[in-house]
């Protein structure tokens, strides 16, 4: 589902040449649950994004299911995340004018699909937020906006979830819930989910744990945890 192959990604710091990446390959199955961790400043982040498609790298590929990124023009790249991939931040990035229903609707109705209102019912009663449909963000706890993201995030029925930090606001407690959300999804949806944090705990749960160090994979493992 997910290949990445010698990723670097180098920036200019006047007349320095800093690599945040360095060659970072691996491959990710379609269905797998795998939690990318490291210390602050581990590259985390803008792995999650080149492997995205949000940035491009300085060298190396990404393919999201079978397509190479590298071969795709910016609108291409935006075209296919819309069709394939879903996003959740630690930042919730939930409108404000909108009510959970509507925010869930949203890339429905952008890609002009039939059935927008039942899906997003459906997806909110299966994150527990049946009884809050029509609640504004500020209406809602952190965790009931998370749980709002992801599914919208959903919504689309995407091949592949991209999580970064998405507990990072949130309490312990509220936070494994966050998790055993996303796992329950992973398994009823069979989208692949790559999840970004810094919470090891947290990250256990997922089936394969990847481990970033000075932009570079030192562990990649089974982590015996089962979706």
């Amino acid at each position: 589902m997910l290949v990445a192959r010698d990723l670097t990604k180098e920036y200019q710091s006047g007349t320095q040449t800093l690599a945040v990446l360095k060659d970072v390959s691996f491959s990710i199955p379609q269905g797998d649950f795998v939690a990318i961790v490291g210390p602050s400043g581990s590259g985390k982040t803008t792995l999650l994004g080149l492997l995205a498609g949000l940035d491009v790298p300085s060298r190396g590929t990404v393919e999201i299911d079978g397509v190479g990124l590298h071969q795709l023009s910016e609108d291409a790249r935006a075209q296919l995340r819309g069709q394939k991939v879903g996003f959740v931040f630690q930042g919730f990035q939930l409108i404000p004018t909108l009510t959970a229903l509507e925010n869930v609707q949203v890339p429905l109705e952008l890609r002009g699909e039939d059935g927008a209102p039942a899906r997003a019912r459906e997806l909110l009663t299966r994150v527990g937020l049946g009884d809050r449909l029509d609640h504004f963000p500020t209406q809602l706890s952190g965790g009931e906006q998370q749980r709002v993201a992801i599914a919208r995030a959903f919504s689309n029925r995407p091949r592949i979830l991209f999580a970064d930090e998405p507990t990072g606001n949130l309490d312990g407690a509220t936070g494994a819930k966050i998790v055993e959300l996303l796992t329950a999804l992973n398994r009823e949806e069979g989208a692949t989910v790559v999840l970004v944090t810094h919470e090891t705990n947290l990250a256990n749960r997922a089936q394969r744990l990847i481990r970033l160090a000075d932009g570079l994979v030192v562990e990649d493992r089974a982590t015996g945890a089962t979706a």
